[in-house]
């Protein structure tokens, strides 16, 4: 397979789970802009509480989250996985004409 072959269609994949995490992304904001207080500036100021937590969790190995959280990060997994289940069938599919 060239580079061209391997790279046009994952340049496909790529842009749509760039889509997909731009969704995630944008949810994410509106969450974190509706805890805020918007001043008149434009500017945002988050609670400390929220500001705390979300650096705790920065700072947590995945492995050391509580399992409450991990499913948090899973369940944002869960949303990529019909791309990807898509893109595994269809390489499957390429791959059976190569038998």
């Amino acid at each position: 397979m060239s580079d061209n072959q391997f790279t046009e269609p994952f340049a496909s994949l790529v842009e749509e789970l760039a889509a997909l995490e731009h969704q995630r992304w944008a949810h994410w904001q509106q969450y974190v802009h509706k805890k805020g207080e918007r001043r008149p500036d434009g500017s945002l100021v988050l609670p400390a509480e929220l500001v705390a937590r979300w650096q705790r969790q920065i700072n947590t190995p995945y492995e050391d989250l509580p399992n409450e959280e991990k499913e948090s990060d899973r369940e944002q997994v869960q949303k990529y996985l019909p791309i990807l289940k898509r893109w595994l069938e269809r390489g499957r599919g390429e791959n059976d004409g190569d038998a």
